[in-house]
């Protein structure tokens, strides 16, 4: 039986999230047993293939039991298909280290920066483009977000800050609150965009006080959550989602093309209506990015222009998702 996180002990208010943090499964041989499937032990990799696993109980109740090819477990789960060494996949596919600036300052984009907030998540995605970056060298956060903030004001060009990770809502909404304080002394910087996995994972971190940071900001504001299928899309998620479209703030969601996850066009289409259902925009549907250890994942180009056709064919415009790949050195994502 899958045990609920600890909920709070005050009638009509959201579980605490922190707990949701602690509480998340960090042994593949739990998660096997909490989903039914223990006779999987012997396909796991030694050492989670050198990428810890973590997944919240909130995500994993959302699992079908029993089912070794639920699209939801096959994104947390480690296999022995991650220690392949594939030629073409490497530790930085996407050219993030080339694009520092300095203290986790990422700039690839003309008028937009991005900030490597943090350096961990609340769900370990096994096909993550970052799972080899030097997180504990380029973190924006530290030093109270100085050398950041600092690096930001020296670039006039730059209208629009964006916060990644890692995840940055696994830090406080205290911690936020303290850049977007700094922010006052970059007039130029008029639009925050986050990106985030947690209002799908763990939508109680959506809480009042997250909220009111962002109903209070003088900025345009963007959330971009990622989900890769609508399995991940309940009710819990659904209401996350309705108290940020009431903080103003404006939502889309970005999801990556995996074999055996969503590569069918049902699985895409049905993802979009329900992201639409509960006011998320489709934004963007990424080719896989070819970091090592993720090669079991990908999707011929040929086979993804399929899905995008079907796509185009079933939905309104405005739900299809831009299928597009990110290149490294070049100024802008690539669309197929």
């Amino acid at each position: 039986m899958i045990t609920a996180i600890s909920q709070s002990t005050q009638p009509g208010t959201l579980p605490d999230w922190r707990q949701g943090l602690r509480d998340a499964v960090t042994d593949a041989h739990e998660l096997l047993a909490l989903v039914g499937l223990p006779e999987l032990a012997n396909r796991l990799p030694a050492a989670d293939a050198g990428f810890a696993l973590k997944v919240t109980r909130s995500f994993i109740r959302r699992m079908r039991r029993r089912d070794p090819r639920d699209p939801l477990l096959l994104q947390v789960l480690p296999v022995l298909a991650e220690l392949d060494e594939v030629p073409g996949f490497t530790d930085d596919a996407v050219g993030d280290l080339d694009a520092i600036e300095g203290h986790g300052v990422l700039h690839k984009y003309q008028g937009r920066a991005l900030l490597i907030a943090a350096g961990s998540c609340a769900v370990n995605c096994r096909y993550c483009f970052r799972r080899h970056f030097p997180y504990a060298e380029e973190l924006a956060a530290g030093h109270a977000w100085y050398e950041a903030l600092k690096c930001l004001k020296a670039d006039p060009s730059i209208g629009e800050v964006i916060l990644s990770g890692g995840d940055p809502l696994v830090l406080s909404t205290k911690k936020l609150k303290d850049f977007t304080d700094g922010l006052r002394d970059v007039p130029q910087v008029t639009r925050l965009r986050i990106h985030s996995r947690l209002p799908v994972v763990l939508p109680e971190r959506i809480d009042a006080a997250f909220c009111t940071w962002l109903a209070e900001l003088p900025l345009q504001r963007v959330v971009v959550i990622h989900a890769n299928h609508a399995n991940e899309l309940d009710a819990t998620v659904a209401a996350a989602c309705a108290r940020m479209q009431a903080a103003g703030i404006t939502l889309f969601n970005q999801s990556v093309l995996l074999r055996g996850v969503n590569d069918s066009a049902d699985a895409l289409v049905d993802l979009s209506e329900r992201l639409f259902a509960i006011g998320v925009l489709p934004y963007y549907l990424h080719q896989l990015d070819r970091v090592r250890g993720t090669a079991h994942f990908e999707v011929p180009d040929a086979r993804a222009r399929e899905l995008a056709h079907a796509m185009r064919s079933r939905l309104p415009g405005f739900l299809v998702p831009r299928l597009v790949r990110e290149v490294a050195g070049e100024d802008s994502k690539h669309p197929l």
